[in-house]
């Protein structure tokens, strides 16, 4: 697992990008940090669009036959709902800004399923990112080689908590 040392680093390493990175970059080195300390298959890291509301995948992992679609045009979005929701349980911790992880991704209240083609998912973590209680974004990972738990969440938090700082000087 991840040591204060390691995000110690992590977070030198980002503050040393803000000068002269796009969001992008940062973020696919958000991806593979967060990939990378929870020991996961994939991950998915995004922006709330200051704008419109809609969540913006930046960064991901490629589990649909759509993901080098979205990569091409540098997104992912999923536009907010009339009644300020995303839903899913991709959207569960955009919209109650809580954090969570599953072992068992099909018993969640909030899964409605994987979309046609979707890769399986086993486990799922998903964190918001929050600056003064404002949601900014989420990171997202699954499949990890562990079972997820509290030290796992943690974690992800720190490393949330890191790219609120770039979200916010980049985006708001």
């Amino acid at each position: 697992m991840v040591g204060d040392d390691d995000l110690f680093v992590f977070k030198t390493k980002i503050q040393d990008m803000l000068t002269d990175s796009s969001l992008k970059e940062i973020s696919d080195v958000v991806l593979e940090e967060t990939k990378k300390a929870l020991k996961s298959e994939s991950c998915y890291v995004a922006f709330v669009d200051p704008e419109n509301g809609d969540s913006v995948g930046i960064s991901f992992s490629h589990l649909t036959r759509e993901c080098q679609m979205y990569e091409d045009i540098g997104e992912a979005r999923f536009k907010i709902r009339k009644d300020g929701t995303y839903g899913g349980l991709l959207g569960y911790s955009l919209d109650t800004g809580e954090s969570l992880y599953v072992h068992d991704v099909a018993s969640h209240p909030a899964a409605h399923g994987l979309p046609p083609g979707h890769e399986p998912v086993d486990q799922f973590l998903s964190v918001p990112v929050k600056f003064n209680d404002e949601i900014l974004g989420q990171i997202v990972v699954g499949n990890p080689q562990e079972d997820y738990n509290e030290q796992h969440l943690e974690v992800a938090l720190e490393i949330a908590d890191i790219y609120s700082l770039v979200l916010k000087k980049l985006l708001y």
